[in-house]
């Protein structure tokens, strides 16, 4: 069984920056896309950045140029590095894994895995 468990969220001024970890447990890495998204309040839930066994990357045109998304397979952790941050980028942020074959990130992968989310308010 998959557990996730998100870190490093926190409150901070616009322009700044948060590194967010996502602690991964029960993984293995080779066969789960992984990513982040997150949800603000009256908002639905939106993809922020998705990062595959090869390390090949996609990012919300939100967030391109801002953020990066990586992960330490030695670790089993995924990280999301914000920076330039935003008052709209507040929101609950989420790590979440696919279980995909090859650990890739196909278009429509189910996400069946969550954490219990981190937040992150930005003021400005």
């Amino acid at each position: 069984q998959v557990q996730l468990v998100e870190s490093g969220g926190g409150s901070v001024q616009a322009g700044g920056s948060l590194r967010l970890s996502c602690a991964a447990s029960g993984y293995t890495y080779n066969k789960y896309c992984m990513g982040w998204f997150r949800q603000a309040p009256g908002k639905e839930r939106e993809g922020v950045a998705r990062i595959d066994t090869y390390g090949s990357t996609s990012l919300a045109d939100t967030v391109k140029g801002r953020f990066t998304i990586s992960q330490d397979n030695a670790k089993n952790t995924l990280y999301l590095q914000m920076n330039s941050l935003k008052p709209e980028d507040t929101a609950m942020y989420y790590c979440a894994a696919a279980r995909t074959s090859g650990g890739i990130c196909y278009t429509g992968a189910d996400f069946g895995y969550w954490g219990q989310g981190t937040q992150v308010t930005v003021s400005s």
